[in-house]
């Protein structure tokens, strides 16, 4: 009942609105506000793009503030929206004189030049440049080459762990210790030399108390087997483990191997001992539980036969230490067979013979 009264009396009131010149526009603007205020509490806060704060901020910059209360936001962000079109205005980025930036295949090519060439300097690099019908100073040379963390060339002097290994990798042996935890909680040690050129892996033995004896006699049981080596063992490359005493360096020194002790604290001087050791534990320890030092024997002899006669090895080409790579193709996949190692385990596979 009231609410029809009160319908009632709107509809008398808008009349003598209507009737008036401006009383329609007046009637569509209360409509436009009241409809506002019902979007308002249903939509909640709206979300403004740029443009919509943009005529919203000129608008109120025309309309007096007691108009302010159509807008659909506070008087304080329709001044603040102002404030920063105004700081806008006279913000831009300013144009730094100078030289053209080098173009980005010049500056590969110095940063190719200078990491193929430890021991180039800016100047050394500007000639090479010049050769080639490149015109770069040397001061924007030694910028680009400041800014990519290569300093001058005194501090490149000299190649680094990874590019000697490369290097000399026919003739390197590296060695290294890591243990293993039996079911009944004992410690092992193993001792293993790989060789970098080949990645041919010897694992020596297994002891729960590696003393200098027994650490010496493992070099003599591998310094037999080095003649199969296709270059002499020219250098050992170890770390500063106190296990290695100076009769387990006298053996290879006796062999004409020369004995290098990585930097304290830098596993990546002795980067290939460390991957086999990752590589050995994530295929096959963490996933062994092993009994006792027989039992660890068994597993890595498995293993190690397996790592270097049928493992395929990226820095081989993909072919294995002790296997030629076959580039010919099998004549039929349903020939393919299936070796189980190490109780399935680890899966070889192979054509049989025809």
């Amino acid at each position: 009942m009231l609410f029809s009264l009160l319908y009632l009396a709107l509809r008398v009131v808008f009349r003598f609105a209507a009737d008036d010149t401006e009383g329609d526009k007046d009637l569509e603007i209360l409509v436009l506000r009241h409809q506002l205020k019902v979007l308002q509490r249903k939509a909640g806060r709206p979300r403004l793009r740029r443009m919509d704060r943009v005529l919203l901020a000129a608008a109120a910059w025309v309309l007096p503030r007691d108009r302010w209360t159509s807008f659909v936001v506070a008087p304080q962000t329709l001044l603040r929206w102002h404030r920063e079109l105004v700081r806008r205005k006279w913000t831009y980025r300013a144009k730094r004189p100078g030289r053209r930036p080098i173009d980005p295949e010049v500056q590969e090519l110095i940063l190719r030049m200078a990491r193929e060439n430890p021991r180039w300097g800016c100047v050394r690099i500007q000639g090479e440049l010049r050769k080639l019908g490149l015109q770069v100073g040397a001061t924007t040379i030694r910028a680009l080459l400041r800014r990519h963390g290569l300093g001058p060339a005194p501090r490149r002097t000299g190649p680094s762990w990874s590019e000697f290994l490369r290097a000399q990798a026919h003739g390197i042996i590296a060695c290294d210790f890591f243990t293993v935890e039996t079911v009944f909680l004992k410690t092992l040690y193993v001792l293993f030399f790989i060789e970098i050129g080949t990645r041919k892996v010897h694992v020596t033995g297994a002891t729960t108390n590696p003393d200098a004896s027994w650490v010496t006699q493992q070099a003599r049981n591998l310094a037999f087997g080095l003649d199969g080596i296709q270059a002499p063992a020219r250098f050992l490359v170890r770390d500063r483990d106190s296990k290695f005493t100076g009769s387990f360096d006298e053996v290879f020194k006796t062999e004409g191997a020369e004995i290098i002790l990585t930097p304290i604290r830098a596993p990546k001087a002795n980067a290939f001992a460390e991957r086999w050791v990752e590589t050995v534990r994530s295929e096959c320890l963490d996933w062994t539980l092993i009994l006792g030092r027989r039992h660890l024997d068994r597993v890595l002899r498995t293993y190690v036969g397996h790592y270097n006669d049928q493992r395929p090895h990226r820095g081989l080409d993909l072919g294995a230490p002790n296997a030629p790579q076959h580039d010919e193709p099998t004549a039929s996949l349903k020939d393919v067979r299936q070796l189980d190692v190490l109780g399935g385990l680890i899966h070889e596979y192979y054509a049989p013979a025809a």
